[in-house]
């Protein structure tokens, strides 16, 4: 069974979306169609000349679904120019990253955040293990409540921590969960759950963690660490 597919931030709605070439009478005229993920990918990268981490990061998505985003929109526009069609931009699977509107995704309105702890604070630094985590800092947005989820059980497992500490989460309310490694069946049961992954964070405290993630720096995995 396929991954739900996790939508892609952008800062703004295009203001303009279609494209013609000249001299070329409408009802002749064939199309391309560009996605607004597409556009702001090109944008980020040709545009911006931002690096593929930075990008991803501003669109909350791996470097690998940067990449492949950022190729289907080039090949797009490339054949746009080459065959003369007009380009057409609409659709994707996008919200917008300001002013609090959205087209499509819940992610802008997650507000329970859970990030795996070495302690019980925000100033606790970010253990890199899901699963066998000591406990998790949850924390609720905007008002950065904090509450604590100890996970000393987990700990303690032989075998499943991983989906134990999964069902924890689910079982506590939490929308996203940031952490180090996060092993593929916990990343299945997270994400049957409908919790999102932000993963490969360490070596900063829990509260660099969670700025990172409201800045829009941390993208969701659309995998697990292998």
């Amino acid at each position: 069974m396929p991954r739900p597919r996790h939508c892609r931030y952008v800062s703004s709605a295009p203001s303009v979306t279609y494209f013609k070439p000249r001299g070329i009478p409408m009802r002749e005229l064939e199309e391309a169609t560009l996605s607004v993920e597409e556009l702001e990918a090109l944008r980020l990268a040709d545009m911006e000349g931002l690096t593929a981490i930075e990008a991803a990061g501003r669109m909350r998505v791996s470097r690998f679904i940067f990449g492949r985003t950022l190729s289907s929109a080039r090949r797009t526009v490339a054949t746009a120019l080459c065959r003369g069609l007009a380009l057409r931009i609409e659709g994707g699977d996008y919200a917008l990253s300001q002013h609090g509107s959205h087209s499509c995704c819940k992610e802008m309105n997650m507000s329970k955040i859970a990030v795996s702890s070495e302690g019980p604070t925000l100033d606790d630094e970010v253990d890199p293990r899901f699963g066998r985590a000591g406990g998790f800092v949850v924390v609720e947005l905007p008002e950065m409540k904090v509450d604590y989820i100890d996970n000393g059980e987990s700990q303690m497992m032989a075998m499943g921590a991983g989906i134990e500490t999964a069902e924890r989460m689910a079982r506590a309310g939490v929308e996203v969960v940031i952490s180090g490694y996060v092993g593929p069946k916990a990343f299945d049961a997270l994400t049957a759950a409908g919790i999102k992954i932000c993963q490969d964070v360490e070596g900063v405290t829990v509260r660099e963690a969670v700025e990172r993630f409201v800045r829009g720096e941390l993208p969701f995995a659309e995998a697990s660490n292998k």
